[in-house]
């Protein structure tokens, strides 16, 4: 059984790396007590797997994470007890059960994000953005309509040039920031800061000079038959374990308050008597609006005469 866990990340923790992330997911796990499964051997570990890292510095209301878990918990109940052990900068979004198709992990079917970058007016303070100038709107243009946007590229073992246009699947410019659509996976993988340096040189500026704030919005999956598949199965899922609940609330209403008895509770729990039976329910009676009824309905025929 899988799990799919959202989170945002904010504040000072933007500048915390991913390996302190899992490590501090790792501790959170435990101390939610969520049920989460371990792998097997000598050295077990959480059965834990991210989607697309973020990189540090950056903010994000889109972070993924799969888990497998040992037995079912419910979404709500997940998320409060991660978020009452959770520090200032990371809040846990949601957390739903997903297929167990290996094909449709987190970092498999990831395909494009979308980041909002701004320009703070100091270094010190990413909070504090200046409107962006009119001349830079229409420089995305032009920066766009380039047959190509050749950029170096580096790497742990060597830097290339690279045409990262194709990966730019869209680029906006407004009042508040640029709004980038950005190739993201395995397959594909284009920073965003690279495109926002890259643009900045080719509006004339020192991309050293100007501070950049980055944010993550969301991501997404790797084509729209992937998407499709995950929402019926999501769907569907939604829907038979609503139909559940509202079934278990019917038994449960029925057994409480048949034949105008009410059954006696502690805890959530039915009471017994000590011998197997149901406790001596309390007989509260009708009142008389329900008696008026019978008799407006069907008063002439159980008169008795």
């Amino acid at each position: 059984m899988k799990a799919r866990i959202k989170f945002r990340k904010y504040g000072s923790l933007r500048f915390i790396g991913h390996l302190d992330v899992m490590r501090f997911f790792q501790k959170v796990m435990r101390r939610a007590d969520i049920p989460i499964a371990f792998s097997g051997g000598y050295s077990p570990h959480m059965i834990m797997s991210f989607a697309n890292p973020l990189g540090i510095g950056l903010t994000s209301d889109g972070e993924y994470f799969d888990i497998e878990i040992t037995e079912p918990i419910s979404s709500e109940k997940a998320v409060a007890q991660l978020n009452a052990v959770m520090v200032e900068g990371v809040e846990v979004i949601s957390f739903r059960e997903i297929s167990s198709d290996k094909k449709a992990s987190g970092m498999t079917i990831v395909a494009a994000a979308d980041y909002k970058v701004t320009f703070p007016e100091t270094f010190q303070h990413a909070e504090e953005i200046r409107t962006l100038p009119e001349s830079w709107k229409e420089k995305v243009d032009a920066f766009m309509a380039q047959p190509e946007i050749v950029v170096l590229k580096k790497t742990k073992r060597s830097e290339k040039e690279v045409d990262i246009k194709p990966m730019i699947y869209k680029m906006t410019a407004l009042d508040d920031g640029i709004y980038l659509y950005l190739a993201t996976g395995s397959e594909q993988n284009l920073k965003p800061d690279l495109v926002a340096e890259a643009f900045l040189k080719f509006a004339g500026e020192d991309p050293e000079e100007i501070p950049v704030h980055i944010h993550r919005i969301d991501v997404y999956a790797k084509n729209p038959e992937e998407a499709v598949k995950f929402l019926t199965w999501y769907s569907t899922t939604e829907a038979n374990r609503s139909t559940a609940r509202w079934k278990q609330l019917g038994e449960y209403l029925v057994v409480k308050y048949i034949d105008g008895n009410v059954k006696k509770e502690v805890n959530g729990k039915f009471m017994q008597n000590g011998y197997g039976l149901s406790a001596s329910p309390n007989f509260p009676g009708y009142d008389e609006t329900y008696y008026r009824s019978i008799v407006n309905s069907a008063g002439e025929r159980l008169k008795v005469k």
